[in-house]
C-alpha cells in the first residue's frame, strides 16, 4: 500500500488511537506494525478475528491482559543456561497468571461464543500452577526473596537478626550510659559500610576503642565500631555471603523449573501479543461504535451513515455513500469547507482501516470491497523547496498515480484541475478522469468546475454529487448528496452578503445562455430536491404515526384476550362453587334422609323422605338453571376443533364441553332447541350443540368425567375422591365397558379411608351381571385399597 496514501488518509493517526487501546508491548508492536493487506481471504480472516473479539467482550467482558510482560530476553537468557533474577521471575509469574486468568473467564461461557478464535486460542495457552505458585511464594518484589523460600535462608535470616539485635542493644546502652555521654556527638546509632557504628567527637578517639570506619566532612567527628560488637558484625558478614549464595540457589533452582517449560513459553508470548491485539482492535470497535463491513469481491462500495474517526463524533454529520455497482467514477461539487475533503478522506480510510482488519464507525448494512491499491492527492501539496506550484504539486502525483493505476485500484483526487486556468483545468480534468475509467479504475474526485458537472451529467459511469450548502445561514450542512450536482451559489451568497443587485444582475448578464439554463437546472433540481425531503419526512411521520397506532390496536386486542380470560375464569370459579354448594347441599340431604330411615312410623319416615326429595330436586333445579344462565353460552374454539353439528350427536356419544372444559356422555338431544342434554358425573345438563366439541381417542385410566371410548381398555379404574353415589355409577359404566372387551380381571382402586367406598362398592358388586367375583386386594397388589374383581366369560 502506497505510504504516501496512508499518511495522507492519516491512518497513523488511527494506529496511534489502537495503540493506547493495547494493555501489553507484545499487542503494541502488533498495532504498530499494521498495514492495510490485499487479500481478500487474509482481510476476511483479519474482519473476523476483530468480530470474535467484539462478540467475546460484550458476552463475558473486558478481560485484564496488563499482566502480559514481554519475557523474551528471560527465555533467552534460559535457554542459554542463565539465572534469572527476581524481576524476570515475576513477569514470567504474570504472564502465567493472565493465561490463567483467561482460561477462567473462558470457562465462564464458552457455550455462548461458538466458532470464536478466541476460544481456541485461550485454550491452546500453556498453563502452570505450579510454577506460578512457587514464584510468588519465593519472591516478594523485584529486589527481595521471602523469608520462607527455604529453610536454610529461614535460618541465615533468623541468625542475621539476632545479631543486629545484640548489636544494637549493645551500642544503645553504650551512647546512653553516662560514662560515654560527653565522647558521643549524638546519641544514635548509624551504619557505614555495612557495620554498626557511633559518631564519636575526635578529640576523644581514643576514649573509645574500636575501628574507625568514617568521618564528617569537617573531620569533627569520627564514625567508630566498638570493640565490644566488632565479633558481631563480623558474624552479620559471613552471614550476609551465606545469604546470597542461598538467594542464588533458589534463584536457579527457579529458573531450573522455568527452562523445562521456554518452549511453552514461547509460543504463549506469540499467542497473548495476537490476542491482546485483537482485544485492541475490540475495543476500539465498541468506543467508536463500529460495524463489521459486509465484505464482497466486486468493486463495489456501500458506506451507510459513515463518521470519520478524527471528527467529534457529537459534531460530525454522517454520510451515505456509495460507488461501483451503477458508476465508478463520482465528481463532488460544493462549496470550500463544505465536505467535500472529509468525504475524499471518509472513503479513503474507511477501505484502509477495513483492509487491514478494523471495524468502521457506521450502520449496518455497510458494504466494503478489497482494493489492491489507493492513491490520495488531497490538499495544498506545495512545495517551496522544489519551487513546485501547487497546480504542479497535483500534476506530478497524478503522473505517478496514472504510472501505477489498474481496474483494482481508488484513486481518490480533491480539486482535479485546479491551480491553473479555469477553462484549460476543466478539460485536463476531464481527460485525466476519461483516462481513469476506461482503465476501469474507481474514482472519486472534487471540483469547482461548472464543466465537470455537466460532464458527469452525460457520460456512462459517471454520477455526480455534491456537499449541501445553506445559502439562508450561508453555511455548509456537510452532507453528501449523490446524484445531484452542486450549485455554485455565487450570486445568492453575495446578495445575502450585501452586494448590490445592480452589480449582481449586471453579472448575471455576462453568463452565457448555456450557463445560465445549466445554473437554472441546477436550481430546479435542488428545489425538487428539498420538495423530496419534506415529502420523505411526512411519510417518515405516517410511517412513525401507523406504527404507534398498530402498538396500540395490538395492545387493545391483547387487553380484550385478557379480559376474556379473565371472565372464563371467573365464570369457571363460580361454577365450581355452585357445585361445591350443591355437593354441600345434597350431602345435607342425604344425611336428612337417612335419619329419615331411622324413624319409627313408616308414614313419618315417607313423609320426611318425600319432603327431602323435593328439596334435593329444587337444589337440583336451581344448579341446572344457574349453570345454563352463567355458563351454557356459546364459545369460540381455543384449540382449533370444530365445534359438532347437532346431526353428528347420537345418544350414548363421549363429548368435550368446552365452556366447562369438562367430558360427559349424552343423554338426549333436542334438535328444535338445537340442545344436548349431557351428564357429566352426576350432574345433568342441558348444552348448547355449538359448545360441543369431539373427544378424540386415546389410551388412557377412566376418569371422573365417564367412561372414555377407547380402543384400549384400562384394566384399572381409580375413583378415589368421589363419594359413594358417584364411585357406583362411574364403576357401573367402567362394567359395561370392560364387558365388551376380553379382559377377564379388572382392579378398582377405592382407597383405604373410612372404608364406605370399598363396602359400597362389594355390595354393589355382589348384585352385577357381570361380575363372577371380587376380592380385596393381597400383598403388593393395594390390600384394602384396592378390590380385585373377576368378570364372567
Amino acid at each position: 500500500m502506497d505510504e504516501k496514501t496512508l499518511k495522507v488518509l492519516e491512518f497513523d493517526k488511527v494506529i496511534s488511537i489502537l495503540d493506547g487501546f493495547s494493555s501489553s508491548r507484545l499487542g503494541k508492536e502488533h498495532v504498530n506494525d499494521l498495514k492495510p493487506a490485499v487479500d481478500f481471504d487474509i482481510v476476511r480472516d483479519s474482519l473476523k478475528k476483530t468480530t470474535d473479539g467484539v462478540d467475546f467482550m460484550l458476552k463475558l467482558g473486558v478481560p485484564s491482559l496488563g499482566g502480559i510482560k514481554d519475557i523474551r530476553n528471560a527465555i533467552k537468557r534460559l535457554n542459554m543456561n542463565g539465572m534469572l533474577n527476581c524481576k524476570e521471575l515475576l513477569e514470567i509469574a504474570d504472564t502465567l497468571r493472565v493465561v490463567r486468568l483467561l482460561k477462567g473467564y473462558l470457562y465462564r461461557g464458552s457455550r455462548d461464543l461458538a466458532n470464536n478464535i478466541l476460544v481456541d486460542m485461550i485454550e491452546s495457552l500453556y498453563m502452570n500452577d505450579r510454577i506460578e505458585k512457587e514464584i510468588f511464594f519465593a519472591i516478594l518484589n523485584e529486589e527481595e526473596l521471602n523469608d520462607n523460600a527455604s529453610n536454610e535462608l529461614l535460618s541465615i535470616r533468623k541468625q542475621i537478626s539476632s545479631h543486629k539485635l545484640f548489636i544494637k542493644n549493645k551500642l544503645n546502652e553504650l551512647v546512653k550510659s553516662a560514662k560515654y555521654a560527653k565522647y558521643i556527638r549524638d546519641s544514635i546509632v548509624t551504619m557505614r559500610d555495612g557495620r554498626y557504628v557511633v559518631p564519636v567527637k575526635q578529640e576523644y578517639r581514643g576514649e573509645v576503642s574500636g575501628i574507625v570506619h568514617d568521618s564528617s566532612s569537617s573531620g569533627a567527628t569520627l564514625f567508630v565500631e566498638p570493640m565490644v560488637v566488632v565479633d558481631a558484625n563480623n558474624k552479620i558478614k559471613q552471614l550476609k555471603i551465606k545469604e546470597k549464595i542461598e538467594i542464588e540457589k533458589i534463584l536457579m533452582e527457579l529458573s531450573d523449573s522455568v527452562r523445562a517449560i521456554t518452549n511453552e513459553l514461547s509460543e504463549n508470548i506469540k499467542e497473548l501479543g495476537i490476542i491482546d491485539f485483537i482485544f485492541a482492535k475490540a475495543k476500539f470497535s465498541l468506543e467508536y461504535d463500529c460495524v463489521c463491513p459486509n465484505l464482497v469481491k466486486e468493486k463495489e462500495v456501500y458506506i451507510k451513515r459513515g463518521r470519520h474517526v478524527l471528527l467529534d463524533p457529537r459534531e460530525v454529520v454522517p454520510i451515505d455513500f456509495w460507488l461501483g455497482k451503477d458508476f465508478k467514477t463520482l465528481v463532488i461539487t460544493g462549496p470550500n469547507t463544505g465536505g467535500k475533503t472529509v468525504t475524499l478522506k471518509t472513503v479513503g480510510l474507511f477501505a484502509l482501516m477495513t483492509q487491514a482488519g478494523l471495524h468502521i464507525p457506521a450502520d449496518s448494512g455497510t458494504t466494503m470491497t478489497v482494493f489492491d491499491k489507493i492513491y490520495a492527492d488531497i490538499g495544498d501539496e506545495q512545495s517551496i523547496e522544489q519551487s513546485l506550484s501547487t497546480f504542479s504539486s497535483h500534476i506530478k502525483n497524478i503522473i505517478k498515480i496514472i504510472e501505477n493505476v489498474d481496474v483494482n485500484s481508488l484513486v481518490l483526487l480533491d480539486e482535479i484541475g485546479a491551480g491553473t486556468d479555469p477553462t484549460e483545468g476543466a478539460a485536463l480534468a476531464m481527460s485525466i478522469l476519461d483516462y481513469f475509467r476506461n482503465k476501469g479504475t474507481s474514482i472519486v474526485a472534487t471540483t469547482h468546475y461548472s464543466e465537470l458537472k455537466v460532464y458527469a451529467s452525460t457520460t456512462d459511469g459517471v454520477e455526480n454529487a455534491s456537499c449541501e450548502f445553506d445559502v439562508s445561514t450561508l453555511k455548509p450542512t456537510y452532507k453528501l448528496l449523490i446524484g445531484v450536482p452542486g450549485r455554485s451559489n455565487a450570486f445568492s451568497i453575495s446578495k445575502k452578503l450585501g452586494l448590490s443587485d445592480e452589480i449582481i444582475n449586471n453579472a448575471y448578464k455576462l453568463l452565457t445562455s448555456e450557463q445560465i439554463e445549466f445554473e437554472d437546472m441546477l436550481t430546479q433540481i435542488e428545489k425538487n430536491r428539498q420538495q423530496t425531503e419534506v415529502e420523505k419526512t411526512k411519510m417518515a411521520s405516517l410511517r412513525l404515526e401507523i406504527e404507534e397506532q398498530k402498538k396500540q390496536v395490538k395492545t387493545q386486542k391483547e387487553q380484550l384476550k385478557d379480559q376474556k380470560e379473565r371472565i372464563l375464569k371467573e365464570a369457571k370459579i363460580a361454577a365450581k362453587k355452585i357445585l361445591e354448594d350443591a355437593k354441600l347441599d345434597a350431602t345435607n340431604i342425604i344425611s336428612e334422609i337417612r335419619k329419615a330411615s331411622l324413624m319409627k312410623e313408616e308414614s313419618e319416615k315417607n313423609k320426611e323422605l318425600e319432603k327431602n326429595r323435593l328439596m334435593l330436586k329444587g337444589k337440583i333445579d336451581s344448579i341446572d338453571k344457574s349453570l345454563e344462565e352463567k355458563l351454557l353460552k356459546t364459545v369460540e374454539p381455543k384449540d382449533g376443533r370444530k365445534a359438532l353439528k347437532i346431526k353428528d350427536i347420537k345418544v350414548g356419544d363421549t363429548v368435550y364441553v368446552a365452556n366447562l372444559d369438562k367430558k360427559g356422555d349424552v343423554l338426549s338431544i333436542n334438535e328444535q332447541t338445537n340442545e344436548v342434554l349431557v351428564l357429566i358425573g352426576i350432574i345433568k345438563l342441558n348444552v348448547n350443540v355449538s359448545n360441543l366439541r369431539k373427544v378424540e381417542e386415546k389410551k388412557g385410566y377412566v376418569t371422573s368425567s365417564g367412561i372414555r371410548k377407547t380402543k384400549e381398555i384400562s384394566t384399572k379404574i381409580d375413583v378415589r375422591g368421589n363419594n359413594l353415589e358417584e364411585a357406583i355409577y362411574l364403576v357401573d359404566k367402567y362394567l359395561d365397558s370392560v364387558s365388551l372387551s376380553n379382559i377377564s380381571n379388572i382392579t378398582i382402586v377405592h382407597g383405604k379411608g373410612s372404608g364406605i367406598l370399598r363396602e359400597g362398592i362389594q355390595n354393589f358388586l355382589k348384585r352385577n351381571v357381570h361380575v363372577k367375583s371380587y376380592r380385596t386386594g393381597g400383598f403388593g397388589e393395594g390390600e384394602f385399597g384396592v378390590t380385585i374383581v373377576e368378570l364372567k366369560k
